[in-house]
């Protein structure tokens, strides 16, 4: 059977997806064991999920199994060439997940498993900058501050030329971020050439953590609104935001935009923290069906907010963005401006093996808390406006007409 290869260009679209709990160090033995469970009978919202190692041995092991090991057994020692042991169970692996017929169901490999739960964790281990590749000349822009990068003295506009001796001319930017990439604690050279000057840097590897919110305030009409953008829903969004939220407040805004205009969604434990912020404990966020159980998730602390707020969402806004508009429509009675959104109305779980890789799989529905399901169907908006093509060339905040709209709606708030 053909493999698929999950690249780096299909990471987004492999975070439409609603991440539960993430089981990390699994053997081959073990998965397999998993994943026949799974497909038998089928993440669970808002609880862990435990998983019982099962010792197959003799009769205790299901017939099923016993096949599938007899047959891989059989393969080894009797197939006229040498096989990849890790190879075969890995293609088998694969086969389950392809069986499901799932679009959300999928097999991710290598650099891009890599990337995917980078993003989804919200934190990689690396130097803090990022490679900026145009006209044969890899440079650094976008250096966090106090980072690794920063404190070896790397500057913006630095052009990199060597890793670890290894000149990078002729490589792919993957390439060169894998040769920048290691184990936290250790050093990589790196030889860089600021103007006429070329030097060597040692930089140490520290752990990132990725900013998937930022933050800023608008003041019109004599009004001062909030605005916090979320980009993905990792595993650090909640805290990120609450963050935010916070120093906005301090400011002492009148209203709140939240956009979740192209994210993808993530993490449903972050966007269950997030509307727990403005919603008391007895009402409800979303609903969840599991195997025909359907219930009922309400707010998880004991704050709750009740000032004007507008949720930006777009085309693109799936999965855990969909959760957040969705609430923040039907009990925050929030307005929604802006593009009906994804339609993505179930949740996975993701699993990452031992070798690196990521399965994941389909394992819920959920439905919005007045009980809609949004698959394929997507949140309406309360007030449906097109973004304007001029934005989609300038950028500018002055062209962004959903932006415009919600603020010209809370300032008359």
């Amino acid at each position: 059977m053909p493999r698929k290869k999950e690249t780096n260009e299909e990471i987004e679209e492999e975070i439409r997806e609603v991440v539960v709990e993430k089981k990390v160090g699994f053997n081959y033995l073990e998965v397999t064991i998993i994943m026949v469970i799974s497909i038998l009978f089928g993440f669970v919202i808002g609880n862990a999920v435990n998983y019982v190692k099962t010792t197959v041995t003799g009769s205790k092991a299901p017939s099923e199994l016993k096949e599938f090991i007899s047959t891989y057994q059989n393969l080894v020692d009797e197939y006229y060439e040498k096989l990849d042991k890790e190879a075969l169970v890995d293609a088998a692996i694969e086969g389950m997940v392809d069986y499901l017929k799932d679009p959300y169901s999928s097999y991710i490999e290598g650099e891009a498993s890599t990337s995917f739960n980078e993003q989804i964790d919200g934190k990689y281990i690396g130097i803090g900058t990022t490679l900026k590749w145009e006209n044969e000349v890899a440079s650094f822009v976008d250096i966090i501050a106090k980072g690794p990068a920063e404190k070896a003295g790397i500057q913006e506009g630095d052009v990199l030329k060597a890793v670890d001796g290894k000149e990078i001319t002729g490589l792919s930017t993957t390439e060169i971020s894998q040769l920048i990439k290691g184990k936290k604690g250790t050093t990589v050279k790196l030889t860089i050439q600021r103007k006429e000057e070329q030097k060597e840097v040692s930089v140490t590897r520290e752990e990132i953590e990725l900013s998937s919110v930022t933050a800023k305030m608008y003041e019109e009409n004599q009004k001062k609104i909030g605005f916090i953008k979320i980009d993905i829903f990792a595993a650090n969004t909640a805290k990120q935001f609450a963050q935010a939220l916070r120093q906005l407040e301090k400011q002492s805004i009148t209203s709140l935009i939240i956009d979740v205009r192209d994210n993808p969604g993530g993490h449903l434990t972050q966007v269950s923290e997030i509307l727990s912020l403005f919603l008391n404990k007895k009402q409800v966020l979303y609903q969840t069906d599991e195997s025909g159980i359907k219930k009922k998730v309400y707010a998880l602390s004991k704050e709750s907010r009740s000032y004007p707020v507008v949720v930006l969402a777009n085309e693109s806004s799936a999965s855990a963005s969909e959760i957040l508009a969705s609430c923040m429509k039907e009990t925050y009675q929030a307005e929604v401006v802006g593009m009906t959104t994804y339609g993505k109305g179930t949740v996975q779980k993701s699993m990452t093996l031992k070798n690196g890789d990521t399965i994941k799989y389909t394992t819920e529905k959920w439905y919005t808390a007045k009980g809609n399901w949004i698959d394929k169907i997507g949140v309406s908006p309360t007030i449906e406006v097109e973004q304007s093509e001029a934005y989609l060339t300038t950028g500018l905040e002055s062209d962004d007409t959903q932006l415009q709209k919600a603020l010209e709606m809370l300032k008359e708030k």
